[in-house]
């Protein structure tokens, strides 16, 4: 595959109603990373668990109220919030505000959840909640805006969102003297969502500047890069899937 770059809203549209959107950003075995809204008050995903895979998400706009664990805790995520729920781990969904909210979400690896979602597969790896089991609350990733491990370098501060052997999330904010050259990987796909600021892109052979709500994915072997477009000090999320041992690297082990 080629590396896949479009800004966010001009996704595939799977689902596609008034009050609720899915749109497709990466179909990958790796990775199925997609971008979604919903209107206040819209229902979302009730109370279930998923066996082999991560779900995380990314709040980008307004406000989502989660459930995790076996009793249902309930945890309110504004913009800027990460949320990663690992396999086993009952979790479900809502947007209970009186406003609308996007978020990206991430299932890694894929097991199917945007073809089940475009109605291509009649199930995925997602089983209902089973009563009184499951993981503790305390098992999941609840990461608010400005938190995470922060690691300080002399152009560009890394804060790891959440890491574990199928995803990693990361927040990195560089100025205009952080360059990562065009290269490849051969074992995980790398993934970028523009927060703010400017970022020029290596897609392929090719260079492109790119702004707020952009996102790329260079799945293996995809030749890419990414640096400051020059605009002030720039922000991305950037997500691995596998983690291929990238948190362990920007950690120094």
């Amino acid at each position: 595959m080629d590396p896949v770059l479009l800004v966010a809203e001009d996704g595939e549209a799977i689902v596609e109603r008034p009050r609720r959107e899915v749109r497709v950003l990466f179909e990958h075995e790796l990775l199925d990373a997609s971008y979604a809204r919903s209107e206040g008050g819209e229902r979302g995903a009730s109370p279930h668990i998923h066996v082999e895979h991560v779900d995380a998400f990314y709040i980008v706009e307004g406000e989502l109220s989660f459930v995790v664990g076996r009793d249902l805790d309930v945890v309110r995520a504004s913009a800027g919030t990460f949320v990663m729920v690992p396999p086993n781990l009952i979790h479900g969904f809502d947007n209970d505000s009186d406003a609308r909210a996007r978020w990206l979400n991430f299932h890694a690896p894929s097991t199917g959840f945007l073809g089940w979602m475009r109605g291509d597969r009649e199930s995925f790896d997602m089983l209902p909640a089973p009563e009184g089991g499951g993981r503790s609350a305390d098992d999941a990733v609840i990461v608010r805006p400005g938190g995470g491990e922060r690691y300080e370098r002399s152009n560009r501060t890394i804060s790891i969102l959440g890491a574990e052997p199928r995803f990693s999330a990361l927040d990195i904010a560089f100025d205009e003297s952080f360059h990562v050259h065009p290269h490849e990987h051969d074992d995980h796909a790398d993934s970028f969502f523009v927060l703010d600021g400017e970022v020029e892109f290596t897609v392929g052979d090719e260079a492109v500047r790119a702004g707020p709500g952009t996102w790329l994915s260079a799945p293996p072997g995809a030749r890419h890069g990414f640096r400051n477009g020059g605009s002030g000090r720039t922000r991305v999320l950037n997500v691995h899937a596998p983690d291929a041992g990238f948190a362990y690297w920007i950690r120094g082990l």
